[in-house]
């Protein structure tokens, strides 16, 4: 794109759509725009801007330049960007291999993150190869400040550093996990730390941190015991120079001794180790399907997560898990699953169903049980620190015992029906942060090697558990640790890291662009996040009318999903939202060609000088 040589008017404008943000999401629209276009847009130029200071594909979360001692949590068969007969969605599938047939490496395999930024750009440059004549991508690596612009009329993107803002038919939001502001409990905190010359880290994209201030050799209290704090614990360790030697960790002596707690006290459960075999998954959804979600849509006082929808949840995950020991370890149950499939469709209480489950599964490891599973230190003491570590340890080495032993493949099929409930509810908007929390502590957890290395690393004193409901406190001149799991016990160290990514709030992000758009009004949900519509993604306002220019996707939003990367032959509600979006953007840009020729006037209805604006150095299709 050019401007007109001086004295002349400007051409009419090309078709523009803005999308902010370069990273997999953007990729997955754009490949989706690229198979929508023939049917939806064919003939017609578009414009599409990428606007992200890191490469395209990657992003900043998967960028090739980071540590290869960082994986993914996922082997790396279980990774796609590509769609596949499995996803409800109207446009056409256009199959790719995954990331294990694409790097020729096994499946089992946890790739390392560089690995995994060098797949995303390759699907990216893919991607943009398929777009149509006529469709181009330009890659602005500078940030966005504000869009703005009338609801009806074209919209105005600034970026850092350019005095003309682009202009847009189209703008979509697909900024992935951003830094925030911290809270009222985080600023106290850090305040406290800088006039008592401690340390503090704040939540962070871990290896985005400075953790040079964390001494060797000295205590950190760690808050999180999630994949953050499984980042931390790598980049401190052999990050620093330690290696592993078998089971046994051989430490450089550059390491900082970590106390780690947190409010269920455990670590997420490790990924399971094993193949899917025999009969296929449960059939899903079937108690929490479409037709429970737009029964509680329809509810005129609205719905509460715990009275209505966590009890469909709970009867749905049981029903996974229940139709595959039933199927496949039927010597473990006492009568035939079509006798408890019956009695268990109608049994609508729980109380009801703990009452037949325990009459059909003999063996109590054989029951499902989400209240335990969600809080295992529940009503658990120790005498102290030290027998705490010999609990926690055993508690680790029986988590992967199980996850890796094909008997307790139920654990599989509950897995399955996590994807199929995140999958539902995504169309109820926010349901508060405890439900994502909780799928990714059932299943989103740690390969099992890096299990392996904390139970090495707790051997060699490197790493000390702390237990559940950890409270901390600053007083005195130092941070203090407590928990319930030990009581009396309390743990006092200089430094405190907040091992978990910020909060995905709208009100307390640093971008830029999501502040002034937060100052412009939209809705915004409890807990501060952009409501969308469903359907598509387009920003609603405090009306709950759909901008008709705008959208967004992704953790900011309440149309947010996992966070993982799509899953081959699950659905890929990531790759369905995709789908709705892009298509949703090419049927309204081909309405507007079509009302500009029969009109005449020209497209978008951009004022005829108004300044499109130069893009930076371009990648075309």
């Amino acid at each position: 794109m050019s401007s007109a040589p001086h004295g002349q008017s400007p051409a009419a404008p090309q078709p523009s759509l803005v999308i902010v943000g370069a990273g997999p999401r953007s990729t997955g629209l754009i490949e989706r725009i690229a198979a929508n276009a023939p049917e939806l847009y064919a003939g017609s130029g578009l414009d599409i801007h990428l606007v992200d200071p890191y490469p395209p594909g990657a992003g900043r979360i998967w960028r090739e330049a980071q540590s290869p001692l960082l994986w993914m949590n996922s082997h790396a068969e279980d990774v796609t960007m590509f769609t596949d007969e499995t996803v409800d969605m109207a446009g056409p599938v256009r199959e790719g291999p995954t990331l294990h047939e694409w790097a020729g490496i096994d499946g089992a395999t946890f790739a390392d993150r560089p690995l995994q930024g060098t797949y995303l750009r390759w699907v990216h440059e893919q991607a943009v190869a398929a777009l149509p004549p006529g469709v181009t991508v330009h890659h602005h690596p500078r940030r966005a400040l504000r869009v703005g612009g009338e609801r009806e009329g074209r919209q105005q993107v600034w970026l850092e550093g350019r005095p003309d803002p682009l202009i847009a038919d189209l703008v979509i939001l697909a900024l992935g996990h951003l830094d925030a502001e911290l809270d009222e409990g985080q600023s106290e905190l850090a305040a406290y730390a800088r006039d008592h010359g401690l340390v503090h880290l704040p939540p962070d994209f871990t290896a985005d941190s400075d953790l040079s201030p964390l001494a060797p050799g000295e205590p950190v209290l760690v808050r999180g015991f999630g994949l953050a704090f499984v980042d931390l614990m790598v980049l401190l360790t052999e990050g620093r120079g330690g290696r592993y030697d078998g089971d046994t960790y051989v430490p450089s002596g550059q390491e900082p001794v970590l106390y780690v707690g947190s409010r269920r006290g455990v670590p997420y459960h490790a990924k399971i180790g094993y193949d899917w075999s025999g009969e296929r998954p449960p059939p899903l959804p079937r108690f929490f399907g479409p037709a429970e979600v737009e029964g509680l849509l329809a509810r005129p006082d609205g719905f509460d997560f715990r009275r209505d929808v966590w009890p469909l949840v709970e009867k749905e995950l049981g029903f996974a898990h229940y139709h595959r020991l039933f199927t496949a370890h039927s010597e473990r149950t006492a009568v035939a699953w079509s006798d408890f499939e019956e009695k268990y469709a109608v049994a609508d209480d729980l109380a009801e169903r703990a009452a037949l489950v325990a009459s059909a599964v003999p063996d109590p490891a054989d029951r499902l049980d989400l209240a335990a599973l969600d809080r295992p230190l529940k009503g658990e003491r120790y005498g102290s620190y030290e027998e705490f570590q010999e609990g926690l340890r055993g508690y680790i080495t029986a988590d992967l015992a199980r996850r890796h032993d094909p008997a307790y493949s139920p654990d599989f099929a509950v897995f399955f029906g996590l994807l199929s409930v995140y999958g539902q509810l995504i169309r109820l908007g926010d349901i508060g942060p405890w439900w994502h929390g909780f799928f990714s502590y059932l299943a989103s957890g740690p390969p099992g090697p890096r299990m392996r290395q904390m139970l090495a690393l707790s051997r060699a004193g490197v790493l000390k558990f702390l237990g559940a409901d950890m409270t901390v406190t600053a007083e005195d001149g130092v941070f203090r640790a407590a928990s319930a799991t030990v009581p009396g016990s309390v743990v006092e160290a200089r430094a405190l890291v907040e091992a978990r990514l910020p909060e995905p709030t709208v009100r307390r992000a640093r971008d830029p662009l999501l502040r002034e758009l937060y100052a412009d009004g939209p809705a915004v949900t409890a807990d501060g996040l952009l409501s969308v519509d469903p359907a598509d993604g387009r920003i609603l306002d405090r009306a709950g009318r759909p901008h008709p220019r705008r959208f967004a996707l992704g953790p900011h939003t309440d149309a947010r999903g996992s966070g993982q990367l799509p899953r081959p032959r699950t659905g890929g509600m990531t790759l369905r939202q995709n789908d709705a979006t892009a298509r949703a953007v090419l049927q309204f840009l081909r309405t507007l060609g079509d009302r500009a020729a029969v009109s005449g006037t020209e497209y978008g209805g951009a004022a005829p000088n108004s300044p499109l604006g130069s893009p930076d150095p371009v990648q075309k299709s």
